[in-house]
């Protein structure tokens, strides 16, 4: 973010903002009018009361060719810039900088394409001449297009244009008059500033043609087969040079379109073309056939149904297996009654249903109030996995017999703990929905998807049948006499296999570790090492006796006290998704499969129509560094040999849409297909709607989900 204020900021005056883009070799951003696919930069300014924020000021854009499609952009060094009026009120603030924010959405491509967003702020400290930054926005001002104003006289143009359709209206025959002497006899570019009318992949000087006579210029430039409007005026830019590298000046002019435009077949949006808005109809059709039949009993009790079975199935995942596992071995205590075993299963059964149900409503509260989330959100704050990694830490150190709870709690509090394993067993029930939360268990994604859909009430019983699915072999356990029988009894085996299990604990603290990686960057996760190396000194340190108990701990203390107040919460902030002090640097790549034959791209809902709208299906694997489900199914069926080979037989774009940290445009797109977590794997092909796979797919699946889209 740049300023330009050469007369400084007082009242009257006009003075210039900017956002700096460096695009990466071979990236584009879009131009206000992004042609057959993409979305133009848009700026959000919050400006003190005063200033006013005018539009931008779009450079000369360069066509930019996309397979069958084409788009207009830039590419390199871009700077948009935006004239700010100062109001004859305005008084620069007497305590304090004046602070200036942005905020600023644009979408970057090449054959992928990602959406990125900033946060921008700018603090000035005086309303004295700014003019650091001259050069850049007088090169940026040379680029703008400069407004041609019409003129006639006695009935004859001298500067201006007018269009008119031909016979067919199959062509929009563009005449300009008044345009530079030293322009003449040279080829021109004609850059449509109006959406969804003309071919935008018509190659220059070949698919449309122009001429000189004398002043004026001619070009017959072709309408596109699928156009969006009639209108009865189109703004075009008109520069000097080929489409792919045209100069500076550029002048934009208004023409009417004087004949009859055949009526249109189908409404567009607009600023999607037809091709696109017709894939988006299908996506939007799809998502309302979950939420019509959600309103019947029949649906509430599918919903109901399935969420039990997941809720049962979570048991199966590798985090959460060693919590029941844990519980149930309790079962061969020899002082424990039968009674003690039905109270603590119950209070088990209260903490995982509460917990799902307050974590459901959570959920539901959130995006009512506007946020865009979705099951398995809390996993997108780095704070919560760094939590959940303390949690786990101290949780594996305590069953690897480094210290003992007791040892750190207030004796009152130890006897309470002691006298309550009730409390403990509830406690248990909140643990285990923590950990199983992240991710979707076959059954569960169209009960979530539908849940959202649902009355308040019956959501929450959707919520709350998943923890009672989650909760029955825990339950049934507690209840059945004979699994305490079929138990080994007590002995040393017990404090062996007490150790195992935080083996198993560990295991998911290392994963947390890669979750946070995903979202902070390697500085986050190494600083989260070091602070869980530290509570770990801490803990030793409390077991020891004596003066030695106290120093060490007091110096552990001191250095988890000292991480804590300064480098520790700086590395734990979610990594942004680009640059933000004023470019979009974006480098992601493509994600290499298996036997390297096929990639992955980035997903965004632009670059999935924009491949609908050329023809070629689109298999989009929605997924997440937290959900363990999705990780099993990249390296086992989205990995095999013949999986893939189907794909590239059948030239099907993969993509995947990354939703480790926070993304609405992904939880927009989950909550289109009637889903609300992750895995979700969805196959999308020209003129249909899309089909959902199971959240465990196997290889048979897949294979049949492909056999509608024929080899190419």
């Amino acid at each position: 973010m740049l300023v330009h204020a050469p007369e400084g900021i007082r009242a009257g005056q006009t003075f210039w903002l900017g956002l700096q883009i460096e695009h990466q070799p071979h990236w584009h951003t879009y131009w206000q009018n992004p042609g057959d696919s993409g979305l133009p930069t848009r700026l959000q300014w919050q400006l003190p009361e005063g200033l006013q924020a005018g539009d931008i000021a779009w450079p000369l854009p360069k066509k930019i060719p996309i397979g069958t499609l084409a788009n207009y952009g830039y590419e390199g060094r871009l700077l948009l810039t935006v004239p700010v009026t100062v109001g004859a009120d305005f008084r620069f603030p007497d305590s304090g900088p004046l602070t200036l924010g942005l905020q600023a959405e644009w979408l970057v491509c090449r054959q992928e394409c990602i959406p990125q967003e900033g946060r921008l702020s700018l603090k000035l400290a005086s309303a004295a001449p700014q003019k650091t930054h001259a050069a850049g926005f007088e090169a940026a001002q040379k680029l703008s297009t400069k407004p041609m104003v019409q003129l006639q006289q006695g009935g004859t143009w001298i500067t201006g244009g007018q269009a008119s359709l031909s016979a067919d209206a199959k062509q929009i025959n563009l005449r300009v008059h008044g345009l530079p002497v030293g322009w003449r006899g040279q080829t021109l570019s004609a850059f449509p500033v109006t959406h969804n009318v003309v071919h935008n992949a018509a190659v220059q000087g070949k698919d449309w043609t122009q001429s000189w006579q004398g002043a004026v210029w001619s070009a017959q430039i072709p309408v596109s087969e699928e156009r969006g409007d009639s209108p009865k005026s189109m703004r075009w830019v008109i520069a000097v040079g080929p489409e792919s590298a045209p100069k500076a000046p550029a002048f934009d002019i208004e023409t009417p379109v004087q004949g009859t435009w055949p009526a249109l077949t189908q409404a567009a949006p607009a600023e999607i073309s037809p091709a696109l808005a017709k894939a988006l109809a299908e996506n939007a059709s799809a998502a309302q056939k979950p939420a019509a039949s959600s309103t019947t009993a029949l649906g509430l009790t599918l919903a109901v149904l399935g969420a039990l079975v997941g809720g049962f199935l979570l048991n199966l995942m590798p985090c959460v297996f060693p919590v029941l596992a844990i519980k149930v071995i309790g079962f061969a205590q020899a002082d424990t009654s039968q009674a003690q075993h039905r109270a603590a299963g119950m209070a088990y059964t209260v903490g995982v249903v509460l917990s799902f149900m307050l974590l459901g409503g959570l959920m539901l509260g959130l995006r009512a109030a506007g946020e865009q989330l979705g099951w398995g959100f809390q996993l997108q704050s780095p704070p919560v996995v760094a939590g959940l990694a303390l949690l786990f830490t101290l949780l594996g150190l305590n069953l690897a017999g480094v210290f003992e709870f007791g040892q750190m709690l207030p004796s009152s509090l130890a006897t309470l703990q002691s006298r309550h394993p009730t409390v403990n067993a509830g406690l248990s029930g909140v643990l285990a929905v923590a950990v199983a939360s992240p991710c979707t268990a076959p059954f569960m994604g169209a009960s979530l998807g539908l849940a959202i859909a649902l009355p308040v009430w019956q959501a929450l019983l959707v919520f709350a049948a998943m923890g009672v699915g989650m909760a029955v072999p825990y339950l049934a356990a507690s209840w059945w006499p004979g699994i305490a029988r079929a138990l080994p009894r007590p002995g040393v085996w017990m404090e062996t296999f007490r150790q195992a299990m935080a083996f198993p604990m560990f295991a998911t603290v290392i994963w947390l570790l890669w979750v946070l990686g995903q979202q902070t960057g390697i500085d986050g996760a190494s600083s989260l090492l070091a602070g869980l190396l530290t509570v770990a000194w801490l803990v030793w340190a409390l077991g020891l006796s004596g003066r030695t108990r106290w120093v060490l701990s007091g110096l552990a203390l001191a250095t988890l006290l000292w991480m804590g107040s300064t480098w520790l919460p700086q590395a734990l902030r979610e990594a942004p998704t680009a640059p933000i002090a004023s470019t979009s640097q974006a480098t992601p790549g493509k994600l290499s499969s298996a036997n390297g034959a096929t990639t992955w791209q980035a997903w965004s809902e632009a670059a999935v129509q924009a491949q609908l709208a050329a023809g070629r299906p689109v298999f989009v694997d929605f997924t997440a560094a937290w959900c363990v489900t999705c990780q099993y199914n990249k390296k086992t069926t989205l990995a095999d040999a013949r999986v893939l080979a189907d794909f590239a037989a059948r030239q099907v774009v993969l993509m995947r849409a990354d939703w480790t940290r926070r993304d609405p445009a992904i939880t927009q797109a989950l909550t289109a297909l009637g889903r609300s977590g992750v895995p979700v794997y969805a196959l999308y092909a020209p003129s249909r709607t899309p089909v959902l796979l199971s959240e465990l797919p196997s290889v048979a699946e897949v294979q049949s989900a492909l056999q509608g889209i024929p080899a190419r």
